[in-house]
């Protein structure tokens, strides 16, 4: 399984990240790139300590449930829904924004495993690091492929 903690799956990413810009089409949604670029880096401050939002509610009761399915194989679906306050509404700069993502996954996989934050996810509720490793690559990935990357 992927995940951001292995080089050459950080690197494949990071490769893809460069080739997000002002002008790259979002297949669905309705992000534009910069904005997608900035939900990313939200998501990811999670697991790396920077940020502690609170659960959701639906998360509470069906979270676990669907954790299994959110951590497999198959990637995620096109417009699968998202935490609201992760929702990025102003409009940004898609080369701040590539590099402030870029800088805090490269610090996050250098503080390896052991640092990874034990605070739950909103949805999915307590993740081992592995497991957050693996779901930062496909939440990546997820919006990379949305906008053709």
């Amino acid at each position: 399984m992927k995940s951001v903690y292995n080089k050459s799956d950080l690197l494949e990413i990071i490769a893809r990240l460069d080739k997000i810009s002002t002008g790259s089409e979002r297949q669905w949604g309705t992000m534009g790139p910069a904005q997608m670029l900035a939900h990313c880096t939200e998501a990811l401050k999670i697991p790396a300590g920077e940020s502690k939002p609170p659960r959701l509610f639906l998360g509470r009761i069906i979270g676990s449930a669907i954790k299994n399915i959110a951590l497999s194989e198959k990637p995620f679906r096109k417009n699968s829904p998202t935490d609201p306050s992760f929702v990025i509404k102003e409009e940004k700069d898609v080369n701040q924004e590539r590099e402030k993502l870029k800088y805090l996954l490269e610090k996050f996989h250098q503080a390896g495993i052991e640092k990874c934050s034990d605070h739950p996810h909103t949805f999915f509720g307590k993740l081992t690091p592995e497991e957050w490793g693996v779901l930062g690559y496909k939440h990546l990935d997820h919006h990379l492929r949305q906008f053709g990357c």
